[in-house]
């Protein structure tokens, strides 16, 4: 052989095998792109379909390189790929046919054909045309369309396993079709799985996760014409994208949902039943925002008929009141499927010679708050202008009603079948009416109550005039309001600036926990207590006077507050806060045992907190070691507790505008107890803002309307909440952190350190490792939502809780511009690595208990 001959041949073979590797290297999907399908353009394996914008992306799959080849659809630029639709999902190609492709077939319908040209998988919709084509819009749908323009066929029309924006779940009664969602088989096979989810036909609808095609595995409850009230955290942000047309005339019922920004979004429902939201609001990566069922609770019946389930109780079911477990010993073993049973038959229909209007009357009815209201309602849509009674009224005449509920937005909904799939939430839900015995509902023993406290009250009365006519004489030789004795809280009520229709809140608060009598000290004994106000005693001082450290005579130790002469703090807020402190009773919040008042002296008694204020430890270099991470999650998690009570559960609505380190103290075991309500305000409303030409508060604290305008409201301790849960994570002083004058406040660092992604160097250093980064990170984030410049951006204390002990994706938080714009700096910088200033500008502080 020449060797000219050989060279080249060889030269030839090199660059062949080169161009080989180089191919190799390229993904073996998507070598070439298309925009269009039409007679002359198929989809070959190695070309995909892409949507205008790039956002959609069709082509061939195998899944987890498993033997089949599927068409499926899927985010172009999001990995790890999920594909959202697939065209033949009950007839794989085989992963060795090379020669299958997608084309528009001679009689104008869509097709894929395997390598030897069988049809596999069609549109087959009629049509007189066969000039037509297929494109990929930018909302996920695949689109068959005519010679015109005209829609002959379109993939939303026929769900796989994902839910879309703008995708219909839901069924057209005239036609019998149902738009469902229905799971993969496995995470290899695409066929169709045993779990699909859609809506109810009864009404008001709801969303069910059927198994096996009828068995309920999970629902929403009904529908209110905003959200499923079913799913308490079904934020209200994101409401306005969700859409439930039932238009009766034409026999559909569709739900959707829309997102008004750049947020991609997809609902699927998972080979193992779980019903998932997912966003990705950067288009990188996706979050999980919502699923269910992830615990028992959510499975539906879970613990039977008649029976609820508690999430937060170790015990999970419970029985309803006037039930028992149907089988105690099946019970024992946690297996609550076959529910409870009732323990005393209802009075209606037992007797056949008396009229049900009359034996209804004998039956009387259970409120269960908070809850997950059953399935199998029915609705009542006669009802009159008091709908509530009403709606009550048709349950007790009707023997077969077990149980009614008046839900806003719906109306009237009553239950004849067994009351099953009922769960207690922490917060939100709806009241629910359960039909009981007469005994078993409490009817008799509330009557009897009631005789007994009109007794008492009568007596009392008698009493109170007597004491009243003693005080009249007391006053007239001139003696001090010194004295230890009853008083009665509505005395102190008249001074109290606040607006008519708040003072009338307060009297029914009043009337309604009124505990009798309030405990007035006597001013000798205080001073007994407190060693004459000695300094050795002063636990600290702020704006409206010292607090001292006491011992009663029986032994009880004691913090008094000494409201000072010249302090802001007059009588009127002195008796306010006397008033609101005594009727508030929560676990995070300071309980105020009594007052004294002279002619020169005013003074608050409350319990005694063993560990003082918080802020004598986290602060301390010395001691905030004491301070581990469970202990400040537990103290950032109480406070919120305690500040949702304060302006939601409590029968005042309560803000308390000076909410920081210093006002919160700790009891023995070092759990978190609100203080010092000197500064609150009695307000009506959810969230109005008000306007207050006294701003008080704590530099630092306070949130822009409120530091700028005077504008408070519940969202302006929401603010100072954020600020205190940044500070607890770091151990440093909002008020006098300075870090260069790019980042002049401790906000500021912190929205640096989170825009950059290294949360976790806030973490405070005595903590070293020993920490729940997951932990951190939420509160992180939780606390630069709550600092966020405007009112309306700040979640309420009631999402701030369910965000603190859920794993659900919160909301991204905006830059607090504010903080960069107004921050002061301090003459002497406090951080350079973690010095702590003891420096404090304040207005109002109370240090240790």
């Amino acid at each position: 052989m020449p060797i000219g001959v050989g060279t080249n041949s060889v030269s030839v073979l090199n660059s062949s095998m080169f161009f080989l590797f180089i191919f190799s290297l390229l993904p073996s999907q998507h070598w070439s792109e298309v925009y269009d399908l039409t007679p002359s353009q198929s989809l070959a394996q190695e070309q995909t379909l892409v949507s205008p914008g790039q956002i959609f992306e069709l082509g061939f799959f195998s899944p987890n390189n498993s033997a089949n080849k599927y068409v499926g659809l899927w985010h172009k630029s999001i990995f790890p790929r999920k594909i959202v639709w697939v065209a033949n999902r009950e007839n794989p190609l085989a992963v060795t046919d090379s020669l299958a492709t997608l084309r528009i077939g001679s009689n104008g319908n869509l097709e894929l054909v395997d390598g030897n040209q069988s049809s596999v998988w069609s549109t087959n919709v009629s049509m007189s045309t066969n000039g037509s084509a297929a494109v990929l819009l930018d909302n996920g749908t695949f689109v068959l369309k005519d010679d015109m323009g005209a829609d002959l066929w379109q993939s939303f029309d026929y769900p796989s396993d994902s839910l879309l924006p703008s995708m219909l779940l839901g069924f057209d009664s005239n036609t019998g079709k149902w738009n469902l969602l229905t799971s993969w088989k496995g995470e290899n096979d695409p066929s169709t799985g045993i779990f699909s989810v859609g809506l109810s036909a009864q009404m008001p609808t709801q969303v069910f996760i059927w198994k096996n095609g009828s068995t309920p595995h999970w629902r929403t409850g009904p529908w209110d014409k905003s959200k499923f009230i079913g799913v308490p955290n079904m934020d209200s942000q994101y409401l306005s994208g969700f859409t439930l047309d039932d238009n009766v005339k034409q026999g559909t019922r569709y739900f959707s949902y829309s997102l008004f920004d750049k947020t991609l979004a997809y609902m699927d429902i998972s080979s193992d039943g779980i019903l998932t939201v997912m966003l990705s609001e950067n288009g990188e990566k996706w979050s999980i925002n919502y699923a269910a069922p992830t615990n028992t609770c959510e499975s539906y019946g879970a613990c039977g008929p008649f029976g609820f389930c508690k999430a937060s109780d170790p015990t999970v079911c419970k029985c309803l009141k006037g039930f028992t477990p149907k089988s105690g010993k099946e019970w024992s073993k946690r297996n609550w499927t076959r529910g409870c049973v009732r323990e005393t038959p209802l009075s209606c229909g037992r007797r056949t010679n008396t009229s049900v209007s009359s034996m209804g009357k004998k039956d009387g009815f259970w409120k269960m708050e908070n809850s997950k209201i059953p399935d199998f309602h029915e609705y009542l849509t006669s009802l009159s202008n008091d709908v509530n009674e009403d709606c009550k009224t048709q349950c007790l005449s009707n023997c077969s009603c077990l149980a009614y509920a008046y839900v806003f937005n719906i109306g009237c909904l009553v239950w004849s079948k067994d009351l099953i799939d009922i769960q207690e939430f922490s917060s939100g839900g709806e009241d629910i009416f359960i039909r009981l015995a007469l005994p078993d509902s409490g009817y008799e023993k509330r009557t009897k109550l009631i005789v007994s406290l009109t007794a008492i009250f009568v007596i009392s009365i008698l009493g109170f005039i007597v004491f009243g006519l003693h005080r009249f004489s007391a006053r007239k030789k001139g003696k001090s309001l010194s004295y230890k004795g009853n008083i009665m809280v509505r005395e102190h009520f008249e001074s109290i600036d606040t607006t008519e229709t708040s003072r009338d809140t307060l009297l029914e608060c009043i009337r309604e926990h009124d505990r009798a009598e309030q405990f007035m000290y006597n001013y000798d004994s205080i001073l007994i207590a407190t060693n004459n106000f000695s300094s050795t005693n002063k636990l600290g001082e702020g704006g409206f006077g010292p607090v001292y450290k006491g011992k009663l005579q029986e032994g009880k130790e004691i913090a008094v507050k000494r409201l000072s002469r010249s302090s802001g703090q007059g009588v009127e807020e002195f008796k306010n806060e006397m008033l609101l402190i005594s009727k508030l009773q929560h676990k995070n919040l300071v309980k105020i045992m009594g007052c004294c008042v002279t002619e020169d002296e005013k003074l608050l008694i409350y319990e005694f907190m063993e560990n003082k204020s918080l802020d004598t430890l986290l602060f301390d270099l010395s001691r905030r070691a004491e301070l581990d991470w469970a202990r400040r999650f537990n103290i950032i998690q109480g406070v919120a507790r305690g500040l949702l009570y304060l302006h939601h559960d409590s029968c005042l609505k309560v803000i308390h505008r000076d909410l920081k380190v210093s006002n919160i103290l700790l009891d023995e075991k070092m759990n978190p107890k609100i203080s010092d309500f000197g500064l609150a305000r009695i307000v009506q409303g959810t969230q109005d803002l008000e306007n207050t030409q006294k701003v008080v508060g704590t530099r630092g604290y306070m949130s822009p309307e409120y530091a700028m305008g005077g504008i408070f409201s519940e969202k302006s301790d929401v603010y100072s909440f954020g600020v205190l849960v940044l500070e607890i994570i770091s151990g440093r002083k909002n008020n006098s952190f300075y870090y260069n004058d790019q980042l002049p406040s401790l906000l500021a660092y912190v929205w640096h350190l989170w825009s950059e992604g290294r949360g976790l160097k806030l973490v405070d250093e005595v903590l070293a490792d020993l920490y729940s980064s997951t932990e951190v990170m939420r509160c992180l984030q939780i606390g630069l939502l709550c600092v966020q410049d405007n009112a309306v951006d700040r979640p309420s204390m009631s999402e701030v809780v369910l965000m603190l002990s859920s794993n659900t994706d919160s909301p991204q938080p905006m830059k607090p511009i504010f903080t960069f714009h107004n921050a002061v700096s301090p003459s002497q910088p406090q951080y350079v690595k973690s010095t702590c200033s003891g420096n404090e500008a304040t207005i109002t502080i109370i240090e240790g208990r």
